[in-house]
């Protein structure tokens, strides 16, 4: 394990291939700790170049049906972008996929390529992989669509999203870099659902959407104080035991998302958090386009 949830992932050659390995290690591993280790950065860069040879050969087959383009930068994943050639109007929707390396583990678990956190994030370690639990966040969804069918959780999170990215747009580095690093979507998605296990699920009901999103504000900014949002999945010993979480989750150490910053930062993050949250109407009234907001209700 290393910092914030990230993997490092090492090799280990079987006896007497040392020797057939070394081609393999010195294109694609980097030396920690006098150990080698699968490097994130030069497994994309072998990827992106083979995505860019095979490109040719998906466009000839499907020129007559859709524009397909390939976006890459340098030390983020490529992106495919597909554009229907279709003259009717409701096929005229473009798709955007991003296009991520990955290394099974087993039991639906993966180790990605290790992201920057932002367009002005520095580059992530080399060394350093992320951990892919989509299937278990899945089940999670799941289990709660059973056991609270009108629960209003996603509305919450895309609202408080919304809020953030909103809020992020009047702020200056290199606080605005932090705020997006600090907030980002899998730490707001970790506060919703360390909430939603902490109370009856019946609050959730669509009914009380301002209420929860209240509390999931809150929450959030006691976790900002506090400096400690653990892991969802790694070492968390009170998940349902209806989720079937494999052993690997079970008995990892938990991991603090919040470990990495220092505590001013973390303090100015709860300030404008519930700076933001107080405000909320002023921003959605500030930056909603003028023909989506509700006319004003006449006296």
């Amino acid at each position: 394990p290393g910092p914030r949830g990230a993997f490092l992932c090492g090799l280990r050659a079987r006896a007497g291939r040392a020797r057939r390995c070394r081609p393999f290690a010195e294109g694609f591993c980097v030396e920690l700790r006098g150990r080698s280790h699968l490097s994130s950065g030069l497994v994309l860069r072998w990827f992106q170049g083979h995505l860019q040879r095979c490109l040719g050969a998906v466009r000839y087959r499907l020129q007559e049906r859709c524009r397909i383009s390939l976006s890459a930068c340098p030390g983020r994943p490529p992106t495919l972008h597909i554009v229907p050639c279709s003259d009717y109007v409701c096929c005229h929707i473009s798709m955007a996929v991003r296009l991520i390396p990955a290394i099974p583990l087993g039991d639906a678990l993966y180790l990605t390529v290790l992201l920057p956190e932002g367009p002005q994030a520095p580059p992530a370690p080399e060394a350093l992989w992320g951990l892919n639990a989509s299937r278990q966040e899945q089940r999670l969804l799941g289990w709660l669509k059973e056991q609270a069918p009108a629960s209003c959780h996603l509305k919450c999170l895309q609202i408080l999203k919304g809020l953030r990215d909103l809020r992020g747009q009047g702020l200056e580095e290199p606080f605005c870099s932090q705020w997006g690093r600090v907030l980002s979507s899998y730490v707001l998605k970790t506060a919703l659902f360390s909430l939603l296990l902490q109370g009856p699920l019946e609050a959730w009901d669509e009914r009380f959407l301002e209420e929860r999103l209240e509390d999931l504000v809150l929450y959030l900014r006691d976790c900002l104080r506090k400096q400690v949002l653990m892991h969802f999945f790694l070492g968390n010993t009170s998940l349902p035991e209806a989720l079937a979480l494999p052993r690997f989750l079970k008995e990892a150490a938990p991991v603090n998302l919040l470990a990495g910053f220092d505590g001013p930062t973390l303090d100015l993050a709860a300030f404008q958090l519930i700076s933001t949250w107080i405000q909320a109407p002023h921003f959605i009234r500030m930056y909603s386009v003028p023909r989506y907001l509700r006319p004003a209700p006449t006296p």
